[in-house]
């Protein structure tokens, strides 16, 4: 499961408005979207998962203008980001799958090795974390619905992988880590994103 946002100008990106601009922040939501759905794709046809985007801040009718119709789309809820993650994880399993991984549209850094370990880990954990390097995480793999993981969360803040740890310690979860991977939010960070973007190509997504 991709979570990510209509890249609409102003609404997307915001930290890095001001170094950007409104237009260059949400070109860059969108390259970050694109690169990563060309990921899952390329995963899914490999391993034989399914993949699933996500969406939020747009209508049916504007994601599929934007990325085709060929993919399968799921509108967030309202609420936090905790309150979205959780009614993600609900849905799906509530549609019968047996593990479920999702990841946001900020770390295209994320590949197969992640993925696949993640897959893996969770035969054996009850929890996946991908720690990202600013003190939150870019994955998250689950098992079955424990919506606890998601309240009480500090959003955005550096501690949201420290208290979702706490958490599944406190709920007695086996937890299980893949290797931090950063972030794009931040100025200093879009050397990252360039040095992928460079390697991606710009083939058409679909």
């Amino acid at each position: 499961m991709l979570l990510t946002r209509y890249p609409q100008p102003g609404k997307t990106k915001t930290r890095l408005i001001p170094h950007l601009g409104a237009e260059g922040a949400a070109q860059l939501q969108r390259r970050m979207t694109e690169h990563l759905i060309r990921r899952g794709l390329e995963l899914g046809r490999q391993h034989r998962l399914g993949f699933e985007v996500h969406f939020t801040g747009s209508s049916l009718q504007q994601i599929q203008s934007w990325l085709g119709h060929e993919l399968a789309y799921q509108p967030q809820c309202e609420g936090d980001l905790g309150q979205r993650l959780a009614f993600a994880f609900h849905q799906g399993f509530t549609a019968g799958r047996s593990r479920l991984l999702a990841i946001g549209s900020d770390c295209p850094a994320i590949g197969d090795t992640q993925v696949t370990a993640a897959f893996r880990l969770l035969r054996q954990h009850d929890l996946v974390l991908g720690p990202a390097l600013d003190g939150g995480y870019y994955l998250i793999g689950l098992r079955r619905t424990i919506p606890e993981l998601f309240k009480g969360i500090s959003w955005g803040s550096d501690r949201v992988l420290e208290e979702t740890v706490a958490i599944a310690s406190h709920l007695n979860l086996s937890t299980a880590f893949l290797d931090p991977l950063p972030d794009i939010d931040r100025p200093e960070d879009l050397p990252i994103w360039e040095k992928i973007w460079a390697g991606s190509g710009t083939e058409v997504l679909v």
